[in-house]
């Protein structure tokens, strides 16, 4: 066990060095005599996890032996610890800590504090801090050292860790180390259940008095502080799991007898905690502002509030906009992260497919026991789309000021991801747009499903949609300034949390899609896929805003807003173009494939599928976008690259159903489109005459193995970059990401729907692809690969272990994968190329017979030709457009899950509240 120094402080007086080694030396002694302790089920705490109870009953006699065993010496130093201080320098101290103290309420105007007056501040609290922190750490020291359980009436102890100290949550994670935490959970769980039960009867006992007086409030942010730190390795073990969700004698529901002594009436401790925390967020003086001078001076007072009239922010069905208060942000801040933690217990259980188990925690806390469920849902979603990070544009206002609702903000945002769960009763499914009025007027069990689902009122969508789009298009704001504007960091949870606004409320969807402020959310999407496609450690973030995107492109309303021309000057390596924001998707996805790392090719598949379910309403593609779209059907219609993996012609299939729907559909106007597929009409041929014997198969398949690669990147005729804009780069090495599970493939995410004359959808049922007897064996498999080819999808699998089989699956593939001439002709048979060959027919002889009778060289004026060319009455009959719909299933709900919480993880590193515990949702790796 190391030895762990308490406390390190510039500046610190010899004394309180001289402090420190007596700690030191003090916890060293008591460290290695280390052993089981007695312990004894608290009385008060009532009926603890049966496997809990077995384990202490287990260790009772052996602790009861070791005991009698003890060095009497070090027995003598745990039953009297060594005075620290004399009695003369504790008086001298404790004046100091009076001197120095009680500023804080009239600074606590205002959501901007000067960073000067905070130094100011915290330089004249120094020595008054270091020494809470010692007695802070004498607490815990006790704690971990104690031979016998501490009875739950011993207020003396307990309130050394609340009452006494005004600790920061950094200090508490500093003096509350893993170990010791999992020592005492593991020898003295009496002692870790009579602390958590006593932090709670704290909180419980300041929502029901309002939190008068100072000293209170600091006591809940300590009680908040504590319990933030523990919970994490209370959910990472088995037994203790179930420890907040056994009965407390005396607490009871709400409408029972509270002096019933049966113990069916009583309320599990998180129940208790959840509800604590709830009223706390709306105690007047403490977390929001109060309506009367005085605030509310008795329990009657905090049970009678109306939260309704304290939502702390204007905007979804609140008209008031309360002054800002940086002291209640940081309490609010607090409480929210405790309450993310409560909701962690996700996290330490593995990847499930069963829709039916909830996270208790969420459950209970977005149920109607929750009377502040409507205010804060509402507080939250306001909070976050009214921040706005910028300001009043002052350069560099951010580092001359604490921005303390930036991190209110990043908390609230979280919580709202969290809490926005499917019902795990029965599967969310989305309604049509005829239906919609008809939903069942109960609406989801999760009142904050149900409450997100019911926004309605046009100014509400313009509210939120135009608060993500500001906070969203923040990281790309250029200045003539370097780092002059604020940058936020919280990208990921804001596409999550659209994701999950456009899934359960198919109102807000399609007011998005009414208007081009959808562009406002395409554009920074574009961007981090952009930004993010070298670096493997965000991948997660690459998958979610493909979703979206998916998402989006259901809907006819999408592609026809693309057409609107890009004017702006987002710093994207990209090649410089002209044209609208189609042309900005198609040479964004086709610098992810052809520029983007390996684990991307799973992607393939959705980001063509976009291209096709908006290619019908794309009215005008640039000559760049078009060469791009050439440069991806030359790259997958290579011999070697069709027949190395079972799936690789689907890529073909995506892009020659794109060409078709623009020449069938907007064939004026796509000029450049048509140019590039004539200059590239050998492709097309090649295409049309695949061989299929074997000789020629295995002759392909040896190319392969001289040149790996699947997309050439030479060919791509690359040009001079955006200005400004710098080149995705890898992961830093020692960059931590979290795993994810695998994805199923296109074929499950998403379901076909044909487009009728009248322009209403209609559903066609699946048919089945033609596969191979060795379709199971696909070579270079990737963790988020197609999972079709498993007879059960619902298996879901990490990372490591995808990796694991990737390997696997790479060294048997030259043993199993044969692609066979009648797999070939299978698919072959089936290529859409009948409209691109007449045109092809059509088009060739009056195109070259310009060129030879007018000597032309220049290819203006054979755009100009095709411009006002038509194919009337020489195509095919066009074929129905046929859209690809996203459909939510157990695999991308789990995905889902495991994303959102992988970036909780990740996003919470001051303090690190779930570092080094045993998560078993995810894996965290290093890279």
């Amino acid at each position: 066990m190391p030895v762990y120094l308490p406390l390190i402080v510039r500046n610190v007086s010899r004394r309180t060095k001289a402090t420190l080694d007596i700690y030191a030396a003090y916890q060293t002694a008591r460290l290695s005599e280390r052993t089981a302790r007695l312990t004894v089920i608290l009385p008060s705490q009532g009926s603890l996890h049966p496997a809990l109870a077995c384990k202490l009953t287990a260790r009772s006699a052996e602790a009861v032996n070791l005991s009698n065993a003890r060095n009497p010496e070090v027995s003598s130093l745990a039953a009297s610890p060594p005075p620290l201080m004399t009695q003369a320098e504790q008086e001298e101290e404790e004046e100091d800590d009076d001197d120095d103290g009680e500023e804080e309420e009239e600074e606590g105007r205002g959501g901007l504090k000067p960073r000067h007056l905070r130094n100011k501040s915290s330089r004249q609290g120094k020595m008054g801090n270091s020494d809470s922190k010692l007695k802070f750490r004498k607490a815990v020291i006790q704690l971990t050292t104690k031979t016998q359980p501490v009875e739950a009436t011993d207020d003396a102890f307990w309130d050394q860790f609340w009452a006494d100290t005004s600790t920061t949550v950094q200090d508490v994670f500093a003096l509350v180390p893993a170990a010791e935490i999992r020592a005492v959970r593991e020898e003295s769980p009496s002692n870790l259940a009579t602390l958590c039960y006593k932090a709670v009867e704290k909180l419980v006992q300041a929502a029901e008095s309002g939190c008068p007086s100072e000293r209170e409030k600091q006591v809940v942010l300590n009680c908040t502080r504590i319990l933030t730190r523990i919970l994490p390795y209370i959910f990472e073990d088995q037994d203790w799991r179930g420890f907040f969700w056994s009965t407390v004698p005396g607490a009871g529901r709400a409408g029972m007898d509270e002096m019933d002594e049966d113990d069916e009436g009583a309320r599990p401790l998180a129940e208790s905690l959840l509800l604590a925390i709830a009223d706390l967020l709306f105690c007047p003086d403490f977390t929001v502002q109060s309506h009367k001078r005085g605030g509310p001076d008795s329990a009657e007072d905090m049970q009678s509030l109306d939260s309704c009239e304290y939502i702390w922010e204007a905007g979804v069905g609140f008209a008031q906009s309360p002054p800002l208060n940086y002291i209640h942000d940081l309490n609010r801040t607090e409480l929210l992260r405790l309450l993310l933690t409560c909701f962690s217990e996700a996290m330490y259980l593995p990847p499930s497919s069963d829709g039916n188990i909830l996270n208790p925690w969420v459950t209970f806390f977005c149920s109607t026991e929750n009377r502040h469920a409507l205010p804060l849902f509402t507080s939250l979603i306001n909070v976050v789309c009214a921040y706005d990070p910028v300001g009043y544009g002052i350069p560099y206002n951010h580092l001359l000021f604490s921005d303390y609702r930036e991190q209110l903000v990043e908390q609230a945002v979280q919580i709202l991801i969290v809490t926005l769960e499917h019902e795990g009763s029965q599967p969310h499914r989305a309604p049509s747009p005829s239906s919609m009025d008809e939903q069942d007027s109960a609406g989801p069990d999760n009142l904050f499903v149900n409450y997100l689902s019911r926004i309605h009122r046009e100014e509400d969508y313009d509210f939120v949609l135009k608060g993500l789009a500001r906070l969203l298009t923040n990281p790309l704001t250029q200045t003539y300034l370097p780092n002059s504007t604020k940058k936020i960091q919280f990208h990921q949870e804001l596409l999550v949390l659209f994701w999950k606004l456009c899934d359960f409320n198919k109102k807000f969807l399609f007011f998005v899609l009414k208007s081009s402020d959808v562009l406002d959310i395409l554009v920074p999407i574009l961007y981090y896929l952009n930004d993010a496609r070298a670096d493997q450690s965000r991948v997660g973030l690459m998958h979610i805003g493909v979703f979206i995107l998916l998402l989006l492109s259901g809907e006819r309303n999408f592609g026809v807003r693309l057409n609107k021309p890009y004017s702006l000057h987002v710093p994207m390596d990209i090649p410089v173009f002209t044209g609208t924001h189609a042309d900005l998707l198609i040479v964004v996805f086709h610098k992810i494939i052809t520029s983007g790392h390996q684990r991307l090719q799973p992607l393939y598949d959705c980001l063509l599928t976009i291209v096709v379910n908006v290619s019908p309403y794309l009215k005008s593609l640039s000559m760049v976008a078009a060469n791009k779209l050439l440069h991806l059907l030359e790259a997958f219609s290579t011999n070697w690259f069709l027949f190395s993996a079972a799936q690789n012609h689907h890529l073909v299939f995506f892009l020659l159903e794109a060409f078709n729907n623009i020449i069938q559909y907007q064939f004026d106007g796509n000029c450049n489109l048509v140019y590039a597929i004539i200059r590239k009409r050998s492709v097309f041929h090649q295409l049309a005459n695949l061989p299929t014997d074997p000789a020629s198969i295995q002759k392909a398949l040896q190319r392969k193995k001289k040149s790996p690669d699947a997309i050439s990147r030479t060919n791509s005729q690359e040009t001079v970059s955006m200005e400004g804009s710098r080149p995705a780069v890898p992961a830093e090495p020692g960059t931590l990401k979290a795993s994810l599970v695998a994805m199923p493939g296109i074929d499950k995410l998403t379901e076909k729907s044909q487009v009728s004359e009248d322009g209403t959808m209609v559903a066609v049922p699946q048919t089945e692809t033609p596969r191979s007897p060795e379709h199971s064996s696909v070579a270079g498999a990737s963790d988020t690969e197609s999972n079709s080819g498993r007879d059960n999808e619902d298996v879901f699998y990490t990372e490591a272990e995808m990796a694991r089989r990737r390997l696997s699956s790479a060294s048997s593939a030259a043993t199993y994968w044969n692609p066979t001439p009648e797999w070939v002709l299978s698919w072959k048979s089936k290529l859409p190329l009948q409209t691109i060959m007449r045109l092809l027919q059509v088009l060739v002889p009056q195109v070259e017979k310009i060129c030879i009778d007018k000597g032309l060289t220049d290819e203006s004026e054979i755009l100009k030709f095709l411009q006002h060319g038509t194919l009337v009455g020489l195509l095919p009959v066009p074929h129905p457009i046929l859209i690809r719909k996203y459909q939510a299933n157990s695999g991308t709900a789990m995905w889902f899950r495991t994303y959102m919480w992988g970036v909780v993880y990740l996003r919470n590193v001051d303090p690190p509240i779930w570092y080094d515990t045993d998560v078993r949702l995810f894996e965290i790796q290093r890279m």
